[in-house]
């Protein structure tokens, strides 16, 4: 199995473009897939540095409905137009963030673009889906973790009014080979904690791999209850089994908060860098 992290919002591999988004190219014996698309077709010219083909990519997993993991994927097809694209129904919603009253335009949107609903090979989901004995992905039906604080200005816009956003377009990729199990999300926006107790309910045990952002950044400074949060979530992932590898809605000064408590338990994969397993 081969790993890799086409596109993330920190410098890693010299040859790839740094952004804030995310992509992971996964290839495992039956399958070279994407779990998202990056925020543009700066994915593709990645991948392209990285000598992988795109063309040959038969899956595409949609995270979440957001435009810095969808962005790329109408260029894609351009390119491939042969792989299937899943995302859950909810994903095509109207998705705004908050941006306060000092902003010139305070509800920005974020969601996808709405041409990806229509394309040929979008296969729109609700809920788990087996897709085969490599691949599967399964979703939160009840949160065991209250939504991580960062979220708080993440909406879902209904008849004209804004609502918190609650996450039910987020899904999650089991990928196993060899008898190993990996978990990865795109943001974990439900909260990694919440995410890793449904994967347990579902599967009765742990993930040997979770790869996942965290969605703890921030473009001000932590609180000090914010610095609680991010060390309680470090302190429940101690405990599990699982090796842990993390990026983009992280941030690094919640990664080294983070790495503080878990050390070599906790890496941070950049731009254009694989993960060895």
């Amino acid at each position: 199995m081969r790993i890799i992290n086409l596109i993330e919002d920190t410098k890693g591999n010299k040859e790839c473009i740094s952004a804030h988004g995310l992509s992971f190219y996964v290839e495992t014996e039956k399958h070279k897939m994407l779990l998202d698309a990056g925020p543009s077709s700066d994915t593709l010219e990645n991948a392209k540095a990285l000598g992988i083909d795109i063309s040959e990519i038969d899956t595409v997993v949609l995270s979440h409905g957001h435009y810095d993991h969808s962005g790329g994927i109408i260029p894609f097809t351009k390119i491939n137009d042969k792989a299937l694209i899943y995302f859950q129904e909810s994903a095509k919603e109207d998705y705004y963030a908050d941006d306060g009253e000092s902003a010139i335009e305070r509800y920005r949107y974020i969601g996808i673009d709405k041409n990806i609903v229509s394309l040929s090979k979008a296969r729109i989901i609700n809920g788990d889906t087996k897709i085969d004995e490599e691949i599967e992905i399964f979703t939160i039906k009840n949160r065991s973790h209250k939504l991580p604080s960062t979220n708080k200005n993440l909406l879902i816009k209904k008849a004209g009014s804004f609502e918190r956003d609650e996450f039910n377009h987020e899904h999650f990729l089991v990928v196993r080979e060899n008898g190993k199990s990996y978990l990865l999300s795109g943001c974990a926006h439900n909260g990694i904690l919440s995410i890793l107790d449904a994967y347990k309910s579902k599967f009765n045990e742990a993930p040997d791999v979770v790869i996942s952002g965290f969605h703890l950044m921030k473009k001000s400074d932590y609180s000090e209850s914010e610095i609680e949060e991010i060390k309680d979530i470090a302190e429940e992932l101690k405990k599990y089994p699982s090796r842990i590898v993390t990026c983009h809605c992280t941030g690094i000064p919640a990664f080294e908060i983070m790495k503080n408590i878990l050390s070599d338990k906790l890496e941070y994969v950049h731009s254009g860098e694989e993960i060895i397993v």
